[in-house]
Order: structure tokens, then sequence, then C-alpha cells
């Protein structure tokens, strides 16, 4: 059944990088010191609603709809790559002429924000990344053990396959509501239910869609290798905060040893939650972010 949700939508806006036409939106005063929220993989940016709606109240807060996400354009083509997610977070600060603010990421958004604010240390206040700094070091040791031919092999077949698939089609939001609850069973069904109304289309049919290229879905073949990744991590000036949810895949960067290559990082690992952290503790989240964005 539908749910009623008291949360104010934002304002809908967009600008323009690589020739793509990519969404945003924007919560709070115009006047107020910016805060830039940036959604994971296969998610959009109204999954910040309830974080914006709180947060507003001091800062203007901007959230994009990464490429191939949301009302953001998708890529002709589908090579979703990590240095051009950075660039389009650089075009939107340059668009929005942003010369120095605080910065939220999510999962792959986390990833983006940490390798941009290595990349201008001097653009970014604070930031917190929600599980941003991607997959473990085991994983990646275990991963390099993959040829180079295996890699190309895999991507030739995972892309032609992404090809052959059509999008998943849902008879009603409801359903669709319920595989979002399927896939993050710490959200509450009213969770679910605003997160899924905001990440489908209708198709002609009458049926629904989810908003993201299946594209998206594919890992890269090749990139910056985690040498490199920790070298934007390393050049990062400003604090950071790493957020980690006890129930989710991801590793502790304390343990692993990967917060010892930021110059100023706090871990916290957050009691019953997964990848979601800002989802699923939202009410200990919100009071750590304000604290954290204030300097305290």
């Amino acid at each position: 059944m539908p749910y009623q949700s008291d949360l104010a939508g934002p304002t809908s806006r967009f600008f323009t990088s690589q020739r793509l036409r990519l969404h945003y939106v924007e919560w709070g005063p115009q006047d107020a010191p910016p805060l830039v929220l940036v959604h994971g993989g296969r998610d959009h940016c109204r999954n910040w609603d309830w974080v914006a709606t709180d947060l507003a109240k001091d800062y203007r807060i901007v959230a994009p709809d990464l490429r191939g996400h949301g009302d953001s354009a998708w890529l002709i083509g589908g090579g979703y790559r990590m240095t051009d997610y950075v660039y389009d977070l650089a075009q939107l600060f340059f668009h929005l002429n942003l010369q120095h603010a605080p910065i939220i990421g999510h999962s792959l958004g986390g990833a983006i924000t940490l390798q941009f604010a290595g990349a201008f240390p001097d653009m970014v206040e604070r930031l917190i990344a929600i599980e941003g700094l991607g997959l473990s070091p085991e994983r990646l040791e275990r991963d390099s053990k993959v040829s180079t031919q295996e890699k190309m092999q895999k991507w030739i077949s995972d892309t032609r396959s992404a090809a052959g698939r059509t999008p998943k089609r849902y008879a009603s939001i409801e359903e669709a509501a319920a595989r979002m609850h399927e896939a993050n069973s710490h959200l509450s069904q009213e969770q679910a239910w605003h997160l899924t109304v905001h990440g489908v289309n209708q198709n002609e049919d009458g049926t629904y869609s989810w908003k993201f290229d299946n594209y998206v879905r594919i890992n890269r073949p090749f990139g910056l290798t985690p040498e490199e990744t920790r070298d934007f991590w390393r050049e990062i000036k400003c604090p950071v905060l790493l957020i980690r949810g006890k129930e989710s895949w991801a590793s502790d960067p304390l343990k692993d040893g990967r917060a010892a290559y930021f110059k100023n990082a706090r871990v916290e690992n957050f009691e019953r939650a997964g990848h979601w952290v800002h989802h699923d503790r939202l009410d200990a989240f919100l009071p750590m972010a304000r604290d954290f964005l204030s300097g305290k």
C-alpha cells in the first residue's frame, strides 16, 4: 500500500558534463554554507532526503544524480569509469562556483569524493565517506592474481550480457518496493516505499523499472591501481570521517590498515547497520555528522 511522506521535496536543476545532461537537487537557503551529498551505485539523489531534510536547516544541500543514475543522462556505450564520475563532481563544483565545501558520500559516491578530495585538497572542507573505500585489501590481493587477459575476457562477456538484458519490469510500485526492502531489510516499509517512488520510471505499458542504467553494474577491467587510489587518500588535507556498518560486507579500515593512508581520519563502526548506515541508523548518524561537520 502507498505510504505518505512528510519530507519536503527539493528543487531539481541540471548541469552539463562531458556533453551529458546531469541532474541535481538542492535543499535549503541559497545563502547558507554549501554541503554536497553524493549517492552510491544503482541509487539516486533522493536517497539523501532524510539526511538533507535535517541538515538543510543549516546548509545549502546539493545532491547530484551520478551519470547513468536517477534523472541524469545515460552514456552512449557502457564505460562508466571512476575518472569520469570524479570529473562530473568537479564540474558540479565549477558549475556552482563552490570554492570550499564539505562532502558526504556513500559507497561509490564515497569513493568518488575521496578521489576528488585527493585531486583538489583545497576545495574540500570536511569529508564523510560511508563505506567508500571499496574492496578490502584481502579481496584486492585475490583479484590481483587474475590475468590481464582474463580481465578483458570477463569484461567483454559481461558487457555483451548486459547488452542483451532488458530492464526488470515490476507490475506495480508496491512490487518494486518489496524488492527494495528485500535488498536492505534494515529499511522500514515507509523508507523502502519512498526510495522506490523516486527510483523508478513508469514504462509505456504501465509497468515500472529502475532508473539506473544496467551498464553501471559492470566492473571495469582496468583503471586506477590500488596504489594510485591510496595516493589520492594520502593527498587529502581535510578531516575525514570513515563510517562503516558492522553488518555490512565492508571490512574495518582500522583493522585492515586502510585508515593509515589518511593524514587525518577517524573511523566509526555502527552497530545494527549494514551498507546504508545513513538509512539504517539515521538516529545515530545525524548527530555524529552534525558534530563532525561543525568541527567538534
